[in-house]
């Protein structure tokens, strides 16, 4: 689990793939200061397991699900990402809570700013835009941002100067493509609610005699 507060930018040192899965070696300093092997680190927004590490870098295993569905399928060596070690039970929680878990991609159609926020218009897969609403959560390549505009399938977000200087979005432009994972209690909720519609739909073929000895009718 994650809040979405990162905390270092990090740099892919190595990228080794192998069809369609991947090993990544990151370098890194402040999320290494206490790691051990199995640890979670975020890496733009992708929960990823420490499988080596030293002393300014670690390693870890990229599967194929993740591969084919986040965007480090197309991530570079010394690119920038973004880190964030799994929460503390004992830490602030400054953001909202973010499994690394991505449910999707977008694209950013469009940055613009005004006094001291940057505006982001983010595309949205359509499957995904009934997981948003104003002034919501969600994370953005693991940054927990709110929701600021949400119609025709994409959200817009704002980012203040320090976000924009400290994670990956600052350097991101219109057509980069960004990891998204949309708000916990919100997908809990939907899943929910939809089930529950599910179970008090009348069956298709009407009311049988089954269905009215099964409610004490008969």
């Amino acid at each position: 689990m994650f809040t979405g507060i990162i905390e270092e930018l990090g740099t892919v040192k190595k990228v080794v793939q192998q069809g369609k899965a991947m090993k990544l070696t990151i370098q890194a300093s402040k999320v290494l200061s206490d790691v051990q092997l199995g640890d979670s680190i975020s890496v733009n927004g992708v929960c990823l397991t420490v499988t080596e590490f030293a002393k300014n870098e670690f390693s870890a295993d990229v599967m194929p699900e993740t591969f084919k569905s986040t965007s480090l399928s197309a991530i570079k060596e010394r690119t920038k990402v973004n880190l964030e070690r799994a929460m503390s039970a004992n830490g602030r929680f400054g953001g909202h809570f973010v499994t690394g878990h991505v449910d999707g991609t977008g694209q950013i159609l469009k940055k613009t700013s005004s006094e001291n926020a940057i505006y982001i218009q983010i595309s949205v897969p359509a499957a995904l835009s009934h997981l948003l609403i104003m002034k919501g959560s969600v994370a953005v390549d693991g940054i927990s941002l709110t929701v600021f505009g949400n119609e025709d399938n994409t959200v817009t977000v704002s980012i203040i100067p320090h976000t924009a200087s400290e994670t990956v979005l600052g350097f991101k432009t219109v057509g980069d493509i960004v990891n998204l994972e949309f708000d916990m209690l919100a997908k809990y909720l939907y899943s929910f609610m939809n089930r529950q519609q599910q179970e008090n739909t009348p069956p298709k073929e009407g009311i049988s005699e089954g269905f009215l000895k099964e409610n004490g009718f008969l």
